[in-house]
């Protein structure tokens, strides 16, 4: 009998387990692949996740990965170019986006030391429920076997085809349709800091990972998805050569050191988080397009919310339910104003943000407040002060 077993080992599920497991519990992760292993992702540890990263004494881990330093943005859409970074959060100035081979089992890691039993290659097949409570999970080992065990919370970091979800027929309470679809790959030889790009219709994103490669990623309307999937690779150059034209001069003396990956499947949802027995992390409770590149920083949040919010008082049953209430409510303030954001920024139709962007130029404590915004440094509340607000209505 475990106190605590979680499903899925990746960035949302092992801090969950890790943080659980710090307070006393014993739990159990489970996780169907094997690390390292890679998955499509977006990469970006924005400075909120960078602090908890710190806190959590792992931020050393990913510095030491060869995650490369990222301590300068950009931005350029139409008539509107803008530099500068995220205040610092703890201290820190500096954020990374390693490669998710190099960053989950850096986070597995953690859990095993905090003294999680891991179980890699396990494929969870079906909840176990007692008087409608979720009281356990059943899987299959690596070797095939099928085998049962229990716990007082199942905690399903499965992603956004969750199965505890599933089972659990936890309906979307939240839900938009898809916005964009998405394509990328690595590069050599094409320096970079974050920079982003934007026209009418499209959207690049550029990040340093690990080993001197660069992610460059493209954002096309979820209209063009049928189109752009048969024809890939034209598509995905001409986007950088129409809309960031002196990068794609970049490109040209780099080279492409793996294939194009990509997707045109990205939900966009927040679902019901909690119930008798179980509640839901990351992906699995909130998914949203990744085009400002949020999953994982909000995974991070979320497993710090919960564990905190929990406590000590896992086994009482008044003090769980008020927890998982609260996390739920937490939910929706900060994650529905990024879930928006997001949902904002992946329309592809940059004109409002361009103009009061060209505002905020020549007024450099406002284009880091804007960028802060993002990262977790500011609210959007705390963004648009008086003095912001002054300055827009004068331009």
């Amino acid at each position: 009998m475990y106190d605590v077993i979680v499903i899925g080992a990746r960035c949302a599920g092992s801090p969950t387990a890790m943080l659980f497991a710090r307070q006393g519990y014993r739990v159990l992760l489970l996780e169907k692949a094997r690390f390292p292993q890679d998955t499509l992702s977006s990469h970006y540890l924005h400075m909120q996740g960078v602090a908890l990263l710190n806190r959590w004494g792992l931020l050393d881990r990913i510095r030491d990965s060869g995650a490369q330093p990222i301590t300068h943005q950009v931005y350029q859409g139409p008539g509107v170019r803008i530099e500068g970074f995220s205040l610092p959060i703890d201290g820190l100035t500096t954020t990374y986006a390693p490669r998710r081979y190099v960053l989950d089992p850096i986070l597995a890691e953690g859990a095993v030391a905090a003294g999680v039993e891991f179980r890699q290659g396990c494929a969870v097949k079906d909840l176990v429920f007692e008087d409608d409570r979720v009281v356990g999970v059943r899987y299959a080992t690596p070797g095939g076997t099928e085998t049962t065990d229990r716990a007082r919370l199942v905690v399903g970091a499965d992603g956004m085809r969750s199965l505890v979800a599933r089972k659990t027929g936890a309906e979307n309470v939240i839900e938009h349709p898809r916005m964009t679809t998405t394509y990328y790959s690595y590069w050599s030889g094409v320096p970079a800091d974050f920079e982003l790009y934007e026209r009418p219709g499209r959207w690049i994103g550029v990040l340093p990972t690990n080993d001197d490669l660069t992610l460059l990623m493209t954002y096309f309307p979820q209209a063009d998805y049928n189109d752009i999937r048969k024809n890939v690779e034209p598509a995905y150059l001409e986007a950088f050569r129409s809309t960031a034209p002196e990068l794609y001069e970049r490109m040209r003396s780099g080279r492409r050191e793996e294939q194009l990956y990509g997707t045109g499947h990205q939900e966009n949802y927040f679902r019901r988080a909690y119930g008798p027995g179980w509640v839901l992390v990351g992906d699995a409770v909130n998914h949203k397009d990744s085009i400002t590149a949020r999953g994982i920083t909000e995974a991070f949040v979320q497993a710090q919310s919960l564990t905190d919010l929990i406590g000590d008082r896992l086994h009482d049953d008044a003090a769980l339910r008020s927890a998982l209430r609260r996390y739920e409510n937490e939910l929706g303030n900060e994650a529905l104003n990024h879930y928006q954001g997001a949902l904002n920024v992946a329309e592809l139709k940059p004109e409002g943000r361009t103009e009061m962007l060209r505002k905020l130029v020549g007024h450099q404590e406002h284009i880091d407040r804007y960028f802060s915004t993002l990262s977790g440094a500011c609210s959007i509340d705390d963004f648009y002060n008086d003095e912001l607000l002054t300055l827009l209505d004068q331009g």
